[in-house]
């Protein structure tokens, strides 16, 4: 990590963070640590912060709640958090599904958010991508009726094997299932990631999708 970066690890990690592995047993007390209650929105794979900081400062009103598995990408998010002068964001380092499974309660979150995972572009190595139907089903529970499940990726063929597996989860509908290929219309909220900008100079078209969990 760099200077600022560890020095805001040690400084905001112990308010800000938690390391999944040491988490207690059970459902996150996610009011105590926020301070209030609130709508909780989930992202899952923050990198290196610079869209979840820009989000979290957008919505105040949401309890944002970040999961990472880079140090250095959390401790970045820190940084610029502190710059947008955010107050509602945490961050949990470790594996999301662990978070999914075994500390978030069912019917709780008001949203899920997963921008631009990794791809996995060989089809040997395709079945290391998060969105497979366990995942999705288990992001489905998790969701309160009406919560949105928001996905993005600018790969063309994952884009597609994300609307399958969506479609095919019961407790989920397309929110925009009338739009052409039933793709969510980019929304201007969303800053534009950098690999998103290198999708677009490479000439790969993004895709949104949204999914809301049926009442």
């Amino acid at each position: 990590m760099t200077v600022g970066q560890q020095r805001a690890w040690d400084t905001r990690w112990p308010e800000l963070g938690r390391d999944v592995k040491a988490l207690p047993p059970g459902p996150l007390a996610l009011d105590e640590w926020f301070g209030r209650h609130a709508p909780v929105l989930l992202e899952i794979g923050s990198g290196m912060g610079e869209t979840t900081s820009q989000l979290a400062a957008a919505q105040p009103e949401l309890n944002y709640l970040a999961v990472e598995v880079y140090k250095p990408g959390l401790a970045q998010l820190i940084l610029r958090a502190d710059v947008l002068g955010v107050t509602s964001l945490r961050l949990l380092r470790g594996d999301a599904v662990t978070v999914l499974t075994d500390h978030v309660e069912p019917d709780s979150l008001a949203g899920v958010r997963l921008f631009f995972p990794d791809p996995w572009p060989k089809a040997r190595h395709h079945k290391r991508r998060i969105v497979q139907p366990d995942f999705v089903a288990l992001v489905a529970s998790r969701l309160q009726p009406g919560g949105v499940f928001h996905m993005a990726t600018d790969w063309e063929e994952y884009a597609d094997q994300m609307m399958t597996v969506c479609s095919g989860e019961s407790r989920l509908r397309n929110v925009y299932a009338d739009e052409p290929g039933g793709w969510a219309p980019r929304p201007d909220w969303r800053p534009v990631t950098k690999f998103e900008s290198r999708a677009d100079n490479e000439g790969r078209v993004s895709h949104d999708l949204m999914f809301a969990k049926v009442d």
